[in-house]
């Protein structure tokens, strides 16, 4: 999970990428049309993969906030951040990936059914796709009407002073006349970035266009080295991107052990708490409502297990062995299990404040600037995606 962040983090500080962002945000013209960019730039790229789609929203928000002297900040990171909300609806949602590969850990559905659930039957289906442009229509509404009249106490000069406005620069240059080593000529050695790109390209080719987990960390790598140009500049980023994901790596301990906690049964007679939490939420479900009481236990259980992957591979085994025991075992129903925890799990995100950590990082804010806001948004995806969760059975 942290390496599809950190791919996508890189990606998006690549020149071309940036350029890209520099032309975004000199078109807003006040702070709603700000907020608004950075929503639909982080929603866009979420879609594309989440990890980009993070920290888009934010290094967006700095631009714009350098143009617009009396925008709100927070209100402008958080409208980004709302993006976020899509990201299990994407191309890198870890549940779905890891449905469609055989070899991986968290591919529940497989351990128990021995059955592949391709993307077509889940984020490619008109009830996934069909809740994303509704969800977007919402909070872009929803961003506008929320937009503050007061500015925020930001330190502006800090903010901006940190690189905010102009990243261009390389952060050394060769003395005049001095002589490049060796090691110098391959750091500047595009030809490296081309063929580590090409090689990268070749073996998605001729493993049949798969995708799953460790493709889309590869295929954001090698187009992020190829952007960047060179291989002193990809490393310099990669390593920048790392550092920002820092604050996540010191709290997976704490949420693996929480993990643990939830999985540990002293005997074989004893039920795990996740298995009971599990459990009593889809007792009673019917065909019809196992994937809305799914969507409610993944908020839940997302307040403790915040990460895709790792919440899938604690709620999974109790919502597929449930949808078995209502009889239904087809890959369509399970990809409906599936994007039911999924759609809880990032409805939960907008309470959570886990993965808006790096958010932070880049924004230099602390978390109660933003966290009015998102809890709105909470409420409207809650509302959104409960309602496509009972419709799902039926389409």
């Amino acid at each position: 999970m942290v390496l599809i962040l950190v791919s996508g983090y890189t990606l998006a500080e690549a020149p071309a990428v940036k350029r890209g962002l520099i032309w975004l945000a000199s078109k807003p013209r006040n702070q709603i049309e700000g907020a608004l960019m950075c929503f639909g730039a982080a929603a866009v790229a979420n879609i594309l993969n989440w990890g980009l789609g993070l920290v888009v929203g934010a290094l967006l928000g700095r631009r714009i906030f350098a143009r617009l002297s009396t925008a709100n900040f927070g209100y402008m990171i958080a409208a980004g951040y709302m993006g976020y909300m899509l990201w299990t609806n994407g191309f890198s949602s870890s549940i779905a990936l890891a449905n469609t590969d055989p070899t991986s850990k968290l591919n529940v559905v497989f351990t128990a059914t021995h059955q592949l659930v391709p993307l077509d039957l889940t984020i490619l289906q008109p009830y996934s796709w069909v809740t994303v442009l509704v969800v977007i229509a919402a909070l872009a509404l929803l961003i506008w009407k929320m937009a503050p009249h007061e500015t925020d106490d930001v330190d502006r000069d800090a903010l901006l002073g940190a690189g905010a406005v102009d990243e261009e620069s390389p952060r050394t240059a060769p003395a005049p006349g001095a002589r490049r080593s060796f090691a110098d000529r391959l750091e500047g050695l595009w030809i490296l970035n081309v063929l580590l790109f090409l090689a990268g390209a070749a073996y998605f080719v001729i493993s049949g266009f798969n995708l799953n987990i460790s493709s889309m960390v590869m295929l954001f790598t090698i187009l992020a080295a190829l952007l960047h140009g060179t291989p002193i500049r990809f490393i310099r980023a990669f390593t920048d991107a790392a550092k920002t994901c820092g604050p996540l790596l010191l709290q997976y301990p704490l949420y693996g052990g929480i993990v643990g906690l939830l999985a540990y049964a002293p005997d074989a007679h004893t039920k795990p708490l996740q298995a009971v939490i599990s459990a009593s939420i889809v007792a009673g479900a019917t065909t019809a409502t196992l994937p809305f009481l799914n969507f409610l236990g993944s908020i839940i259980i997302s307040l403790f297990v915040p990460s895709g992957g790792g919440h899938w591979g604690v709620q999974g085994p109790i919502a597929v062995e449930a949808a078995r025991q209502l009889g239904e075992s087809s890959p369509a129903y399970l990809g409906k299990v599936s994007m039911s925890v999924a759609a809880g799990e990032a409805v939960a995100n907008m309470i959570q404040p886990f993965w808006l950590l790096p958010v932070l990082a880049i924004a230099k804010l602390s978390v109660r600037k933003v966290m009015g806001y998102t809890v709105a948004a909470f409420l409207v995806g809650f509302v959104i995606f409960g309602i496509a969760m009972l419709v799902m059975p039926h389409v």
